[in-house]
């Protein structure tokens, strides 16, 4: 009720501003925190990861690991912190993040603000023991080897998370997308399984993509996928396009997240499905904000899915609502478990 009562009032506020009132907010038990919501259709299992559900937080949410507890209270099967990168950086100049509300969407120019692996690192460290969390890894502006930051970041918070997350899509860092072509992506996969391997307990990695990608561009992304033995690709990041959208920041640079990027983000889920055939699960973000969202996603091809721009509009009773409306979904679909339906609807996206 508080968090209903409080949503236009957040509203009216510049949206980095109510992000940051919405984590204090966490932090001070004034959100909703129902706890774990599982049953036995919708616990899943991913990269040896076992889920209570299959619906996650995307990371850029909880960019420093400042919520952990409460986040994981939410009704969260999991969630993803960060993007961490192993020098603090102040990111783009304000305003950088800019609510669509004719769109149901968000655009962001943050440019990986953040306080840096080691002070994100001494948070993990004391985060819950139960709940699945992971690390969005990602590389500092400045630096001359972007490839290597990456490794960097794992080695610095590996031991206290239980996935992490190669984030090559953002459009916020220059240069950063020329990372997902086939020769550049698989030096840099090989070198974060390299420092994963040092690990005392290796963690599966995921690759973030990021939409903006041709299917060619999706082959390579494969290839590599497999040649490297990641455990898992999340389609897809935030888009470049602007197509149809109506408010009027639509054209404020930086990436598009919400509503408008669901039919394509869900698109290049189900063209991996396909090329993937079965050999490296998928996660599904883009857009989803309804259980029906969630459902079509993993239909498409998506074992897992997370959510995150939704909140910004619904707050956290989104969550709850599509995780429950999942599961009633799959019941009328007559399927005992959620791995049933995933990739039932491929065609459909093609």
């Amino acid at each position: 009720m508080l968090e209903k009562l409080g949503l236009p009032f957040v509203h009216r506020l510049d949206p980095e501003t109510a992000h940051g009132l919405a984590l204090r907010a966490m932090r001070m038990g004034l959100s909703a925190t129902p706890g774990v919501i599982t049953s036995s259709r919708l616990k899943c299992e991913i990269a040896g990861l076992s889920l209570p559900n299959p619906v996650g937080l995307a990371a850029g949410f909880d960019k420093n690991a400042v919520a952990i507890a409460p986040l994981l209270q939410t009704g969260f099967g999991f969630i993803e912190v960060g993007a961490a990168t192993p020098k603090p950086q102040p990111g783009n100049p304000k305003p950088r993040l800019f609510r669509l509300d004719a769109d149901r969407a968000a655009i962001n120019r943050f440019g990986f603000n953040n306080q840096g692996a080691d002070a994100i690192a001494a948070r993990l460290a004391q985060r819950p023991e139960k709940g699945i969390v992971g690390i969005n890894l990602g590389a500092n502006k400045t630096s001359k080897d972007k490839s290597a930051d990456f490794a960097s970041v794992l080695k610095t918070t590996g031991p206290f998370v239980d996935f992490a997350t190669v984030n090559v899509s953002s459009p916020n860092t220059e240069r950063l997308r020329d990372l997902q072509g086939k020769a550049a992506l698989t030096a840099l996969l090989n070198g974060v399984m390299a420092a994963r391997d040092t690990l005392e307990k290796p963690v599966p990695i995921f690759l973030k993509i990021a939409p903006d990608l041709s299917l060619a561009e999706l082959q390579d992304i494969t290839e590599a996928a497999l040649l490297t033995g990641i455990s898992g690709i999340i389609a897809t990041n935030t888009t470049l396009s602007r197509d149809g959208l109506q408010s009027p920041q639509k054209d404020q640079a930086g990436g598009l997240s919400g509503a408008p990027l669901f039919d394509r983000s869900t698109q290049v889920l189900a063209q991996l499905y396909q090329l993937l055939e079965g050999r490296i699960p998928l996660i599904g973000v883009g857009g989803i904000s309804t259980a029906q969202d969630a459902y079509a996603k993993i239909c498409a091809g998506a074992s897992i899915v997370q959510l995150y721009t939704a909140m910004v509009f619904e707050g956290t009773q989104v969550v709850r609502d599509v995780i429950h409306g999942l599961e009633d979904l799959l019941q009328q679909d007559g399927y005992a478990n959620i791995a049933e339906a995933v990739g039932t609807k491929t065609k459909e996206w093609l």
